[in-house]
């Protein structure tokens, strides 16, 4: 059943969602050469703690972090590990904050250093393919509409959309109804209402769409070794309009 909440349940969120912003905001001057995903890792948690909060990710169905870290061909659930980042690579970081007990989710693609210039291409289409799903979440469409959007846009740039993983609902728990996928046909699938919310998540490839697990039981790589990015933001469907709970511009 997808869950309807009150403007004071979302103004719960967003509190969340801010404090999860802030986070991501602090990261943009912490990620670069040399530094570890493992030490981005502790920190993401030690600052979560500081503020009173926690990360939602750590022990969820038994993964062992406080974020994901995704490198270069991973997609997404990428262990933090402890080998550097080098010059040239893009790295995902997807965290889940739980503030007094409300969640919010986000997850953004980072430029290690200088990158390669088809490496820019696809952070710049991922995160706009973001806004395109953004853009149709509204009170009487669909979420196929959103789907629709993210998938003709990233297709249009050459970019394929990663199928497995998709968007969700979110409050109390991690994963909540509706499912919300980043392809298909517009007009299909639940009608979007005042008071949902859900993630959108978009994860492009610069090659083929398919993925693979790898041994961990958590890290998703690109079949071929292509780049993948992402970007996510939790939105609650207001009267107005979509509002980003997670915005790093606030």
């Amino acid at each position: 059943m997808i869950s309807i909440r009150t403007p004071e349940e979302i103004a719960l969120m967003h509190k969340a969602g801010k404090l999860l912003a802030a986070c991501h905001r602090e990261l943009r001057k912490r990620i670069r050469p040399g530094v570890t995903t493992w030490e981005i890792d502790q920190w993401v948690e030690n600052y979560l703690m500081q503020h009173g909060a926690t990360p939602e990710q750590k022990d969820y169905m038994g993964y062992p972090y406080a974020t994901c870290a995704s490198v270069n061909d991973e997609v997404c659930h990428g262990f933090p590990r402890k080998t550097p980042l080098a010059e040239g690579d893009i790295v995902t970081i997807d965290l889940v904050v739980n503030l007094n007990g409300w969640l919010a989710d986000s997850a953004w693609s980072y430029a290690v250093g200088k990158i390669s210039p088809e490496a820019q291409r696809l952070l710049k289409a991922t995160k706009e393919a973001l806004y395109r799903g953004i853009a149709k979440a509204r009170s009487g469409n669909r979420i196929g509409d959103i789907s629709h959007a993210i998938q003709t846009y990233a297709e249009s740039q050459g970019l394929s959309v990663v199928r497995p993983f998709i968007g969700h609902g979110i409050g109390k728990h991690i994963h909540e109804e509706p499912e919300v996928p980043h392809y298909g046909p517009p007009g299909q699938g639940p009608l979007i209402q005042e008071g949902m919310v859900f993630t959108i998540e978009p994860m492009l490839n610069l090659g083929s769409h398919h993925v693979r697990l790898m041994p961990d039981g958590w890290t998703a790589k690109t079949v071929d070794g292509s780049l993948s990015a992402q970007y996510e933001h939790t939105i609650a469907i207001m009267p107005e309009g979509p509002l980003i709970l997670t915005a790093q511009d606030e």
